[in-house]
């Protein structure tokens, strides 16, 4: 079954209206600014961008000695009240042209009156022109009626997993009875067919060669090697060879319970030219008994690069990048889905929440075999063509398009754009309002209800600059001969400025002139608030009545902050002057909301913040990493303890690289040696002679100060005595020969010990005899001696 279980996607619905950036008019849009800005406005273009209530007045004889040109803009109201002719009010409107506007379609063999058969009309307006005043709402209608016979394709996109071996019988006597079926509906009816399984890696498929060819149980015979997508049966209306196309596909399999659903739903969707999707309502069959990979889930097989959402069939029309690129998230499949017009139709085995997700889409229940998918099919399609959903592409910048649907003939209009329950042939009208916030240059979107090629193409022109028909005979009057009439101001010659061209340049052009009324390049010409009039600004009138003033007109006494609902915190705190709040005595802040107090921000030894921040309205604002209450604490800073250690050694055992200029290098470190060191965790660290000193390092107001504590005794490892190493190393060499030696003898010894064993037991099996030889002789000779008498 298809699963949303492991996330939750929230897709905004296309009718909404994004805004990327604040809305320039969006007070007037919606009524809630009556009044007519006038900063920024230096001729009838500029009146007409700074606001959608303002108005123009050419009248030549309007502005009196001394005031500004921007007191021509105003509201209209305001002008007729000051004495502005009615015929010299410029105000341009919104309006729109309908540039294609052929009418719907009302009969079923779409004909016109000289019988020649023609594309079905099924949305009027098709092309539609604004022309918008930013800020202004404009409505224009647009009107659908379902066609008679409007042309179907339906490509059934099917799950070949080993699961669905029963459901794949079905489907293959499908074709006829399918078909047959639409063809209820419509006589222009086409079907086709793919399938998909999953990614051939581990741990979705087992990629043992053998396994890879066969992915069944041994006892499935028919079984076809695992595969992703597969594109089997372009859009046809021969509902026999839908019958032997599928009738050709054996079952697959894979390891996992999830199938790779979103891969073949999107090549089935943007491989169009394969696929043959034609001008007509196009659905999209997936049928499948379990859930779906989704974005992400390519990682668990090492596939990293992120689905492009482009067609990669290869020749064989199988999908090349199955297993190179991740399975695509379901917000890209839903806006594939709305961008190529395309219905899908969810036939699985339980009820999902895919239909919520995925906008114009129907989900049914199939039954175990799949016995009942084209009754699900024929409902699916029926409610998916009743329920109209008036949408757009995106939007251009700084547009922004809300709907109002008469699906009744004028009976409780809705302010959403979806008409449910619409029969064939019956009409609805929707009103769609459209404001630019802005001025912009041509741009152009596209209207239409959701699953359908159709679309209201709409044009959008700002209306940002003014149409007058000046009287140019009174140029040289007006404009002392040094301009002429634009919108009933004078537009001055080079060399010369001011309301009537009356003040000539001189040395200086008019850039420099410009210059003088202006701090800096980056700024407006009298900060957007005046009239640089030669080389000095000429202040405007807020347009609440402010007083606007200073050298570039930067400065009002009303835009400073504001504390409790009062500018700086009331009279009693602090005042406005040029934008800043001057605080009382007593106060600060930049609203002069506190009372000047460092009590909170004091230390026992008296400084305020550690010397590591300022202390405003009584509490420490600390500066590098140090937190708050004092500015004591820096949970992120390094370890002083290794950066300290050259220092360490001069100060304390004066050596190491920093004994020569001890006392600059390290005299931001107040040290102390004692004999005893009772810190639970004092530093330390290594000196140049490999000895360790201990020391313990204590943060003092300011930054990098450090009061030390060193221990005087360092811990250095014993010299070492070279006769001992070399007679150690004498010694070992004739400790081992010897053990070598006596080794060697007591294997001899041992040895021998086992051949006179073996001598001995075999002497002891010898049986010898007594007998004395016949040829033996005693080895001893008596002799006497006759001359011996014994004495």
């Amino acid at each position: 079954m298809v699963s949303v279980q492991r996330t939750k996607i929230a897709l905004l619905g296309r009718n909404a209206c994004i805004l990327k950036r604040p809305c320039k008019f969006m007070q007037d849009t919606f009524g809630l600014e009556t009044e007519c800005a006038k900063t920024l406005v230096k001729s009838c273009a500029d009146c007409i961008k700074s606001g959608p209530k303002c108005a123009w007045c050419k009248q030549l004889d309007y502005i009196k000695q001394g005031e500004p040109e921007w007191k021509r803009c105003d509201t209209e109201a305001k002008l007729k009240q000051s004495f502005c002719n009615e015929t010299n009010i410029i105000f341009p409107s919104s309006h729109h042209i309908l540039l294609a506007n052929k009418p719907l379609s009302t009969n079923r063999r779409h004909q016109d009156q000289n019988n020649v058969r023609r594309e079905p009309v099924q949305v009027q307006p098709q092309e539609v022109q604004l022309l918008l005043r930013p800020g202004l709402q404009h409505s224009f209608q647009i009107r659908f009626r379902l066609a008679e016979d409007y042309p179907v394709d339906l490509y059934y996109l099917m799950d070949l997993s080993y699961s669905m071996n029963d459901d794949l019988n079905n489907v293959k006597r499908l074709g006829n009875s399918l078909l047959r079926t639409l063809r209820q509906i419509t006589s222009r009816a086409r079907i086709g067919f793919g399938s998909f399984v999953d990614k051939t890696v581990l741990p979705f498929t087992n990629t043992n060669p053998d396994r890879l060819k066969k992915p069944c149980p041994e006892k499935e015979n028919q079984c076809q090697p695992a595969f992703g997508f597969k594109h089997v049966l372009s859009l046809t209306e021969n509902g026999d060879e839908f019958n032997h196309e599928v009738a050709a596909q054996n079952i697959s399999g894979n390891l996992d319970q999830p199938e790779g659903s979103l891969d073949a739903i999107m090549q089935s969707v943007v491989c169009g030219d394969k696929i043959g999707w034609g001008n007509s309502t196009r659905l999209l069959v997936l049928t499948t008994d379990a859930g779906f990979h989704m974005a992400g889930d390519g990682k668990l097989g090492s596939i990293f690069e992120p689905n492009d959402g482009k067609c990669h069939l290869d020749e064989s029309l199988t999908y090349s990048k199955n297993n190179e690129m991740d399975y695509p998230s379901v917000g890209q499949v839903a806006n594939k889905l709305a961008e190529n017009n395309i219905q899908a139709i969810f036939a699985v085995t339980k009820n999902v929440e895919l239909k919520e997700i995925i906008p114009k889409s129907e989900v049914g229940v199939l039954s175990n075999d799949s016995s009942n998918v084209v009754e699900l099919i024929k409902g699916a399609y029926n409610k998916l063509s009743s329920n109209v959903i008036l949408s757009h592409d995106e939007l251009p910048e700084g547009i922004t398009v809300h709907y109002t649907s008469d699906c009744d003939g004028g009976h409780t209009p809705s302010p959403r754009g979806i008409c449910n329950n619409v029969g064939i042939g019956k009409e609805v009208v929707f009103t769609v309002t459209v404001t630019a916030l802005e001025c912009m240059e041509k741009k152009t979107f596209n209207i239409g209800p959701l699953g359908f090629r159709e679309k209201t193409k709409v044009n959008v022109e700002t209306r940002c600059q003014c149409e007058c028909d000046d009287d140019l005979s009174a140029d040289k009057k007006r404009c002392s001969g040094h301009g002429r009439i634009n919108c009933g101001a004078c537009s001055c010659d080079l060399g010369y400025m001011g309301h009537k061209c009356d003040c000539k340049v001189g040395d200086k052009d008019e850039t420099h002139l410009k210059e003088a009324c202006r701090p800096d390049n980056m700024t407006a010409e009298c900060s957007g608030q005046g009239e640089c009039t030669c080389g000095q600004c000429m202040c405007h009138s807020g347009a609440d009545g402010r007083i606007i003033y200073g050298q570039y007109c930067n400065c009002n006494d009303r835009d400073c902050e504001v504390h409790n609902n009062k500018l700086c915190g009331g009279q009693r705190n602090g005042k406005c002057r040029c934008n800043v709040c001057i605080c009382d005595t007593g106060y600060e802040g930049s609203a002069c909301q506190c009372k000047i107090s460092t009590q909170a921000c004091r230390k026992g030894d008296g400084s305020v913040c550690s010397n590591r921040g300022k202390c405003e309205c009584n509490s420490c604002h600390c500066q590098g990493g140090y937190k708050p209450p004092l500015c004591e604490t820096c949970p992120g800073c390094p370890s002083p303890c290794p950066a300290a250690a050259s220092c360490i050694e001069c100060l304390g055992f004066e050596k190491g690289p920093l004994r020569k200029n001890c006392t600059q290098s390290c005299g931001h470190i107040q040290h102390k040696t004692v004999a005893n060191l009772t810190a639970k965790k004092p530093c330390r660290e290594r000196d140049s002679e490999g000895c360790w000193m201990v020391f313990t390092m204590n943060e003092l107001n300011g930054f990098d100060n450090y009061g030390v504590v060193i221990l005087d005794k360092r811990e250095c490892p014993e010299p070492v005595s070279i006769g001992a190493v070399v007679g150690g190393a004498f010694a070992g060499v004739a400790l081992i020969g010897l053990l070598i030696l006596i080794t060697i003898k007591g294997i001899m010894r041992y040895q021998d010990l086992q051949e006179y064993k073996k001598f001995e037991q075999e002497r002891s099996k010898a049986a010898w005899s007594e007998n004395v030889s016949p040829m033996y002789q005693a080895a001893t000779t008596t002799v006497l001696n006759p001359n011996y008498t014994g004495d």
